[in-house]
């Protein structure tokens, strides 16, 4: 009998709850100091994750969450970009 795979969780910066890493979206800083958005789950550098709610994003940059998780400042057009993608995904 085959055992159920474990789930990866990740801790998400907004609500700060643990959910399963696939549900989240990735934020990555590259190995050369760029921050982009990660939907993969496949590129190279240092993760971090946020649940798909503006709520959370909100919360995420009021707590300077992703500041802190890549020891770097973040420019507002990675925020910018991180809300477009939550448009499109909660339609």
């Amino acid at each position: 009998m085959l055992k159920p795979r474990k789930l990866p969780q990740r801790q998400c910066l907004g609500c700060r709850e643990m959910k399963n890493k696939r549900d989240l979206i990735r934020a990555v800083r590259s190995p050369e100091g760029e921050i982009t958005l990660d939907f993969k789950g496949k590129k190279p550098g240092r993760g971090a994750y946020v649940c798909p709610q503006a709520e959370c994003l909100r919360k995420a940059r009021k707590s300077r969450a992703l500041e802190r998780a890549f020891s770097a400042a973040i420019p507002p057009e990675v925020y910018e970009q991180l809300e477009e993608q939550m448009r499109e995904e909660n339609g």
